[in-house]
C-alpha cells in the first residue's frame, strides 16, 4: 500500500499573510497586554472604541490598522494620545498617514 504524501502548510502560507510584517507589528502591539491588565474583555474594548470585536482581535493578533482606529483604541483604554507609543510602539507610518 502506498502512503499519501503529507503536505505541511504554515499558517502564513494558508492565509497569505506576510510573517515578517505580522511578527514586527505583533512585537510592537501591546493592546492585549494593556486590555488584560485593565481586566477588560475584547467586547468591552470594542464597544468603548466603537469598533467590532473582530477588529480588536485582528489588531491584537498583529494586523495593521489605521491611525484613527489606533486613536479610538488608545482613548477606549483610558490613555492619552501621547501614550500611543506605549500601546502601538513607535512607527514612521503614524506620522505619514
Amino acid at each position: 500500500m502506498k502512503k499519501a504524501k503529507q503536505i505541511e502548510v504554515t499558517r502564513e502560507e494558508a492565509t497569505g499573510a506576510e510573517p515578517e510584517a505580522r511578527d514586527r507589528e505583533a512585537a510592537r502591539n501591546n493592546v492585549r497586554k494593556i486590555r488584560e491588565a485593565l481586566l477588560m474583555s475584547k467586547a468591552e474594548l470594542a464597544r468603548k472604541a466603537g469598533l467590532s470585536a473582530l477588529t480588536i482581535d485582528r489588531i491584537e493578533s498583529g494586523y495593521e490598522c489605521r491611525v484613527d482606529t489606533k486613536r479610538k483604541i488608545i482613548l477606549a483604554l483610558g490613555l492619552k494620545l501621547t501614550d500611543k507609543d506605549k500601546v502601538f510602539g513607535s512607527s514612521k507610518s503614524d506620522s505619514d498617514e
